[in-house]
């Protein structure tokens, strides 16, 4: 069989990092902006009215419209957060979703490469391809093979695999017995169909033999 696991939110805790990054240069650094006057009638000090736009981290993440959870004032905004300006910091300095993901990984492919195909995929833009080839020799990943995808390919990475482990709403919908998806869940995923459901990647070993 051909089997494909996804790198962000199976292996990689993406968001996770996205968050501490957004909150380090958007909303600590604007806030550290604004200044406080005393108000001598109230005899307070009052925080000075801030013209700009203020930027705001909303979590949990538990939808994949990422506008929703990290404010900026356009999506071309959000866009260049993520893969113009600190791809190297979220998608290359992320954590592992787990302290012993890539042993587990690293294992499965040990003992799976001579009856199976091992594919690692991972939707990337731009400068996030660099920067998970980073997180992946970070953690010495053994797996030989990896495809990234787009949203505009992500119908051709289903129809070239026989089973994907994903958190990935845009390949979970495509449930319908071809590949087989095995889903790993998250907030904005938790509602979706699948043929099997995991919570760490320790249970992937268990449901390939089955399969």
């Amino acid at each position: 069989m051909k089997i494909a696991i996804d790198i962000n939110e199976v292996l990689r805790d993406t968001y996770k990092k996205a968050e501490f990054v957004y909150e380090k240069f958007f909303v600590l650094e604007s806030n550290a902006d604004k200044v406080s006057l005393y108000d001598e009638e109230k005899g307070e000090w009052i925080e000075q009215e801030d013209t700009e736009f203020a930027h705001e981290l909303s979590l949990p993440i538990d939808t994949t419209d990422l506008i929703n959870h990290f404010r900026f004032e356009t999506e071309d905004d959000l866009y260049n957060f993520f893969y113009v300006d600190f791809p190297m910091q979220i998608f290359g300095h992320a954590s592992s979703k787990s302290g012993n993901t890539f042993n587990v990984l690293n294992d499965l492919y040990t003992d799976l490469r001579e009856e199976h195909d091992i594919i690692l995929i991972s939707e990337e833009v731009g400068k996030s391809k660099p920067a998970t080839l980073f997180f992946l020799s970070k953690y010495g990943c053994l797996v030989e093979h990896i495809q990234f995808y787009s949203p505009t390919t992500v119908e051709k990475i289903i129809s070239e695999f026989d089973v994907i482990v994903t958190a990935n709403p845009k390949i979970i919908q495509y449930y319908d017995n071809k590949p087989i998806i095995v889903k790993y869940e998250t907030l904005y995923n938790k509602d979706m169909s699948s043929d099997y459901v995991i919570n760490t990647v320790d249970e992937i070993d268990k449901i390939i033999k089955k399969i």
